[in-house]
């Protein structure tokens, strides 16, 4: 086995004096892997705070006539969480994968634009604040979706409804601009040989969920812009006794509400797009049809929004196109999982806990796409849409294809991040303490659905199976907090006592190995010409042939970094 050899960079003097240290380090910098650390960080404390919030509906509907919280409290819960998780959790924390991610998987020293990339984070941040500051006056209460006229000024007039429009604002502009900035990075900060039919899937992936993201977000602007001049300036856009239509929030809030499920699940695919070869230990299946899926769900996405809809005064020839467009998404899904499923397949498979949740997310997803299909068929909609059966849905489709590969990519790269591994042990505890948590939870909560349960309610007489139905998704409920917070030890005992990594420690195909873990300030000293899609497997070919030939006796010197790179 033969060794690169690196020679340690060279850093100017003055650039030495000017480098700032401690805590304003981190406050000031600019540097794409720090500002991704810190999108991920601060994510992942939204969504402890979105879990918890979860935790107490659940406790709230564990047993039938419950009060531990009152009616409004529970709507207050239920806004809280589902704008945390959507808006404050998986686009953000996707968003900070790519940031410490792309520009080391395409051979770029740093995001195009980097102060434009750290305003996004800090805009984020403060969408964050502005949103949590409201529990201090009166917290929204109208629903993630805030549909009319529940969020006007009539039903709504507390200041926690204003709260929930800056939210999306800031958040908006922070995915905008960082969309803008992935998509010129990828566009034109490519390593040499890097074309299109060489991009990591992955990137593939963020570069169609920043497309997404520059369509759909100002779609969603322009409804809450609209909504908080009805609710303080005298407007009527959405008000049906002065000529306005309720009808046309939802218009707008679907049009960025379908897609931005895909905003949310893409990269997902392509993080399991990018793990499931190195643990198979063989080439992605198909990977043009894996990346043709990728543009052609993102495509039909926009077609499709008025399926969360069914239920509102819509024309059946409508509602037929809708269907029909619904169905056709799950044919590049299905190309996707077909392509997934082949590369497992006689593969050398090493179980190892990235693995684990990318296959256990896949199988979760696929439940939630089953029963998509069933609310995309809109008389079937039509019973079951305000029912459980359709939050089941939600989340198994959100946890199978967010939550799980964002758990994947935190175990894959945690050693790249750190240079540190994850327990393995901890790691597999906590992946089967989650996927059996999503089951018990969700699971049940169809046949929750079926029996008639509504949803958003915050009570339920003692009838039928209802309290056995809740009281079994309430304790599963438990049992995925639990897995999650099994990782979050892993990974601050991993901080301090975690074996280290070295530069690649999977054995993995893409440019981000071939430096240091963690990586230097600017990423590469050299960057390797990319010869195919796998530019890693072709690094350690050529070392093979080296070796082989007696050239290299032993070593190879190629720069990588500021360490030596085991291939």
């Amino acid at each position: 086995m033969a060794t690169y050899v690196a020679p340690v960079p060279q850093v100017s003097a003055d650039r030495a004096e000017r480098e700032v240290r401690g805590w304003t380090s981190w406050i000031t910098t600019t540097d794409h892997k720090r500002i991704g650390i810190m999108y991920m960080v601060t994510t992942f404390i939204f969504f402890g705070l979105g879990g918890a919030e979860a935790l107490m509906m659940r406790l709230q509907l564990g047993s039938p006539n419950n009060t531990l919280v009152t009616p409004q409290t529970y709507n207050q819960l239920f806004t809280m969480h589902g704008t945390t998780m959507v808006f404050l959790f998986v686009v953000p924390m996707m968003a900070g994968l790519a940031n410490y991610f792309v520009p080391l998987m395409i051979g770029a020293r740093d995001m195009a634009y980097p102060r434009l990339n750290a305003l996004s984070y800090w805009l984020l941040l403060a969408g964050g604040i502005v949103f949590y500051a409201s529990i201090f006056w009166n917290p929204p209460e109208a629903g993630w979706t805030s549909y009319v006229p529940l969020s006007s000024s009539t039903y709504t007039p507390s200041g926690g409804q204003d709260a929930w429009i800056y939210l999306v604002h800031l958040t908006g502009i922070s995915s905008i601009l960082g969309a803008i900035n992935l998509y010129a990075t990828i566009a034109n900060m490519r390593a040499r040989g890097m074309s299109w039919g060489r991009l990591p899937l992955f990137v593939w992936t963020i570069l169609t969920y920043s497309v997404l993201i520059i369509f759909a977000m100002p779609v969603i602007a322009a409804a809450v812009t609209m909504l908080l001049t009805d609710r303080h300036f005298g407007t009527h856009f959405f008000d049906s006794t002065s000529g306005g239509s309720p009808l046309l929030w939802q218009h707008l809030f679907w049009f960025f509400g379908h897609p931005e499920v895909y905003i949310m699940v893409l990269p997902g695919f392509g993080v399991i797009s990018e793990i499931l070869p190195v643990f198979a230990r063989k080439p992605i299946f198909g990977y043009k049809a894996i990346a043709a899926s990728t543009v052609a769900i993102a495509f039909f996405g926009f077609l499709t929004w008025a399926h969360h809809m069914f239920t509102a005064p819509i024309p059946e020839a409508i509602l037929v196109f809708v269907m029909i467009s619904s169905y056709l998404v799950a044919v590049p899904t299905g190309v996707k999982i077909l392509n997934w499923v082949a590369t497992l397949w006689r593969g050398t498979i090493e179980f190892r806990t990235p693995l684990l949740f990318c296959v256990g997310g896949i199988t979760i997803f696929l439940i939630g796409g089953l029963s998509g299909v069933l609310l995309a068929t809109f008389p079937i909609d039509w019973q079951v849409n305000e029912t459980y059966f359709l939050v089941a849905h939600l989340h198994f489709v959100l946890m199978g294809g967010a939550v799980f590969t964002i758990f994947a990519a935190i175990y894959y790269w945690f050693p790249k991040i750190t240079g540190r591994m994850l327990s393995e042990g901890l790691g597999k505890a906590s992946f089967g303490l989650m996927f059996l948590g999503v089951l018990s939870t969700f699971l049940i909560q169809h046949v929750l659905g079926l029996d008639g349960m509504p949803r958003r309610v915050y009570e339920y007489d003692n009838v039928g199976h209802l309290k056995l139905y809740n009281a079994i998704s309430t304790g599963g409920s438990f049992v995925l907090a639990l897995g999650v917070l099994v990782t979050i030890v892993n990974v601050a005992r991993s901080l301090k006592v975690g074996v280290a990594a070295g530069p690649d420690p999977w054995k993995a195909n893409t440019l981000e190995w071939f430096t240091a873990s963690p990586p230097p300030a600017n990423n590469f000293d050299v960057v390797p010409a990319i010869r195919s899609a796998e530019p890693m497997k072709d690094i350690r070919r050529e070392v093979d042939r080296r070796s082989l030939d007696g050239r290299d006796r032993g070593a190879a010197t190629v720069p990588a970094g500021n360490t030596q790179v085991g291939v």
